[in-house]
């Protein structure tokens, strides 16, 4: 498939060389017979292109921000609360699909369970928190069949950034910290 800025003319050979005819290669800028100018983006720089001339479409480089504009693509922690529920299940099954799940996943801090819940508690790295939370979203239904998870549905989900997770500690309103790492009942 071509992509072609809207607005912009495409050639005729182009259009036959994107099903499949005759045409310039993939990837090369169609030129006008007996022109001699450069498309635009060219070696010359040259915005002037014949008429029904292809224009080459450009992309911005990973990384390459506008002057002034901080850097939001950049990865940052993520402190995901998960919490799950179901019908019963044997307190030793969901301890060791929880130490399962630990295992496979090994930012897991800390996992509270009953035989009709659980929570999970972990830092994630992701770009945004709309990342994070597609991640948190996926980690049950991922790993139910590798560690043996209950059939359970997620019924809560926050996250929450570093700073908003520390600033909450300190106020002494937010979660305990979770110093005993590992899965524990309620």
């Amino acid at each position: 498939m071509r992509r072609v800025r809207p607005g912009a003319a495409v050639s005729h050979e182009g259009a036959a060389a994107s099903r499949g005819g005759s045409g310039p290669p993939k990837g090369t800028v169609a030129r006008a017979a007996g022109s001699s100018a450069p498309a635009a983006g060219g070696a010359g720089g040259s915005a002037t292109r014949a008429a029904g001339e292809e224009r080459a479409l450009t992309s911005v480089a990973a990384g390459d921000r506008y002057k002034g504009e901080q850097p939001r693509d950049l990865p940052r922690l993520w402190h995901v609360t998960l919490s799950v529920s179901g019908e019963e299940a044997p307190l030793k099954e969901v301890r060791r699909a929880l130490e399962q799940l630990a295992h496979d996943h090994p930012f897991l801090l800390t996992s509270r369970y009953a035989n009709d819940h659980a929570e999970i508690r972990y830092w994630e790295e992701a770009r945004d928190l709309h990342d994070a939370a597609a991640v948190a979203l996926r980690l049950w239904g991922e790993h139910r069949q590798t560690a043996g998870l209950p059939p359970w549905e997620i019924v809560g989900l926050e996250v929450i950034d570093r700073q908003t997770y520390h600033q909450r500690i300190a106020e002494g309103y937010g979660p305990p910290p979770a110093t005993p790492v590992g899965a524990h009942p309620f």
